[in-house]
């Protein structure tokens, strides 16, 4: 039985010429959206020092264990409650996936807060920020952020500035130090393939999986501190 064409080794010099530009090309089109989000965000990125001051920060789930944060999730927690105790952000909106009743990222997120000294009344919590994408989106259109400080890991805080301006939330983001394990590795390559989608989201903006009825709790918080 003969193999399809596209299955045969390039035999000609030309024919391996032709396989080295296709698969060259394939390899641009695949890193495309990873350098749209490096171009896009290169001045919007950098440490807990260099973050401006800001009304909101959002922090992003990054899953539980056992029903409290994972290392990962502590390590953004932690740098939202450091940037509050220095008094360069006012509420912390904390975003996560509730979408079991055994899985609530949100209030162990707010629990973890409270613990390390960030008040009740200044933490506000979405519970259906099932994505990077659906985060951003009802930043803007259900809590009416406009401006806000974010806070992830390093691998993943490019994607999410370059999402939430495209949501129209105007971003500045905070990528915390993590141990380069497994996870580590992991997320990086994740990356790759997420901006594919990213760059998805961006151009078409879709609804994200649940929206909603808008939430006045990121005013109140704002209030109170007033």
């Amino acid at each position: 039985m003969r193999r399809p064409a596209w299955l045969r080794m390039p035999r000609t010099r030309t024919e391996r010429r032709r396989t080295v530009q296709a698969v060259m090309a394939l390899c641009v089109l695949a890193l495309s959206p990873a350098t749209w989000l490096f171009v896009t965000t290169d001045d919007k990125v950098g440490t807990v020092e260099d973050a401006p001051r800001s009304r909101v920060a959002m922090v992003f789930g990054a899953g539980l264990w056992k029903g409290e944060p994972s290392p990962y999730l502590a390590h953004r927690l932690d740098a939202a409650a450091e940037l509050y105790r220095k008094g360069r952000i006012e509420v912390v909106l904390v975003t996560g996936d509730n979408s079991r009743e055994d899985y609530d990222e949100p209030d162990a997120m707010r629990a973890y807060l409270k613990k390390h000294g960030v008040p009740g009344r200044r933490i506000v919590s979405d519970y259906a920020g099932f994505d990077t994408w659906d985060s951003c989106v009802r930043a803007k259109k259900i809590f009416g952020v406009d401006q806000a400080v974010l806070i992830s890991q390093g691998f993943h805080i490019r994607r999410a500035v370059a999402l939430c301006d495209a949501a129209g939330v105007s971003s500045y983001g905070v990528g915390v130090d993590a141990v380069h394990d497994a996870t580590w590795y992991y997320g990086g390559a994740r990356e790759v393939f997420a901006a594919g989608k990213a760059a998805l989201d961006a151009a078409f903006r879709p609804d994200p999986h649940f929206l909603g009825r808008q939430e006045s709790g990121v005013e109140r918080a704002l209030a109170s501190r007033r």
